[in-house]
C-alpha cells in the first residue's frame, strides 16, 4: 500500500454493512466495477460473522472484476470479535495476500509490520494512538465519523493517509446482542437472518415518535445520512485526500458521480447537493459532527 497522497482526492466505496441478498450484493459490486467513479472498494462482512458465508461464493469473482476495472480492492475485518468463529475469520483474512482494513484491534497483531488500513470502527481520537497504529504498519485510516473538522486536521500531523466518511449512515456502535433478532422475539443464535428485511437498516423511534437511530443486526447506525458535499473544499484545505461513500439502497453509481464531479470542479456546490437530495429523497442529511454540532444536525455550507 502506497502511503503517498493521491494527486487528486480519491473516492472509496466502503463495505456493504447491511444484509442484502447474495445475488443483490454480487450485482451491486459488478455494476460498481463497470460504472462507478470510485478508486478503491472495500469488501467484506464487518457487522456479523453469520452473514459472511452468504457472500463467500461470490467474493472471488467480485474482487477479480473490480481489479480488472482498475479499482483498488481492500478486504475489511469484523468490527467485533466475540467468539472462536469470529477470531478464526479475522485470522484467516489477515493471513491473505491482500490489503486488509482492520475494524477491530484483534486484527492488529496479525497485521503487525505489514502495510494495512484502519477502518472507522476503531476509535482513534488523538495523535498518540494514530502514531502507534502507523508504527504497527498502518498506512491509511478511515477516521471515526464523530470527529470534527479541527480534530481531523490535527491528526494530519501524523504521517498517515486520512480518509473521511462523506456519505452514508454513520456507524455508531456494534453490540454482542442482535437487535434485529430481539425485535422479532428471537435470539442471536436463532435469528433466522431477520436483518435481511431492512436493506437500509430498521428505523428506531423515541417514545415521542421521533426518528432516532437505525438498527442493522448487531449494529447501531445514525438515522440521518452523512453528507459532506458542501465541505469538500474545506476537507481538501485540511489535507484530506480520500473520501468514503458507505453503500445505501440508492443509486450509488450516481452518488459517486456527483461526488466526483464536485471534487473535479465540474459541478457547483448547490447543484451537487440538489442532485444528491434527488438521489436519496428518504435519507435526511447530517454533517453536524464535522461542524462541532450534535451528530444529527445539518449545518449549511459556509459561504
Amino acid at each position: 500500500m502506497n502511503a503517498a497522497l493521491p494527486e487528486r482526492t480519491a473516492l472509496t466505496l466502503g463495505p456493504v454493512l447491511f444484509n442484502w441478498a447474495p445475488e443483490t450484493w454480487r450485482d451491486f459490486y459488478l455494476r460498481i466495477a463497470d460504472e462507478a467513479a470510485v478508486d478503491t472498494v472495500v469488501l467484506g462482512e464487518v457487522v456479523c460473522s453469520k452473514r459472511a458465508p452468504l457472500y463467500g461464493v461470490h467474493l472471488p469473482a467480485v474482487a477479480s472484476r473490480l481489479k480488472a476495472a482498475g479499482k483498488e480492492v481492500v478486504f475489511a475485518t469484523l468490527a467485533l470479535v466475540i467468539g472462536p468463529r469470529d477470531l478464526e475469520l479475522v485470522e484467516a483474512l489477515c493471513g491473505a495476500d491482500a490489503l486488509i482494513e482492520a475494524n477491530d484491534v484483534s486484527a492488529l497483531g496479525h497485521l503487525r509490520g505489514r502495510p494495512h488500513a484502519i477502518g472507522p470502527m476503531i476509535n482513534v481520537y488523538n495523535e498518540g494512538t494514530l502514531a502507534w497504529l502507523a508504527s504497527n504498519g498502518a498506512r491509511r485510516i478511515c477516521l471515526p465519523p464523530e470527529l470534527s473538522a479541527d480534530s481531523i486536521e490535527q491528526l494530519g500531523s501524523v504521517a498517515i493517509d486520512r480518509e473521511v466518511l462523506a456519505f452514508g449512515r454513520l456507524p455508531l456502535a456494534v453490540s454482542a446482542r442482535c437487535y434485529h433478532a430481539r425485535s422479532r422475539g428471537l435470539t442471536k443464535n436463532t435469528c433466522q437472518y431477520a436483518c435481511d428485511a431492512d436493506a437500509d437498516g430498521m428505523a428506531v423511534e423515541t417514545m415521542e415518535g421521533e426518528s432516532f437511530v437505525a438498527v442493522n443486526g448487531m449494529q447501531t447506525l445514525s438515522h440521518a445520512c452523512a453528507n459532506l458535499l458542501g465541505d469538500v473544499d474545506d476537507l481538501q484545505r485540511r489535507g484530506v485526500r480520500r473520501l468514503r461513500l458507505s453503500p445505501q439502497k440508492v443509486d450509488m453509481v450516481a452518488v459517486a458521480q456527483v461526488f466526483r464531479d464536485r471534487l473535479d470542479g465540474t459541478l457547483a456546490a448547490d447543484e451537487s447537493l440538489e442532485r444528491l437530495e434527488d438521489l436519496a429523497p428518504d435519507l435526511p442529511f447530517t454533517n453536524g459532527f464535522y461542524h462541532h454540532a450534535e451528530g444529527s444536525a445539518w449545518v449549511p455550507a459556509r459561504g
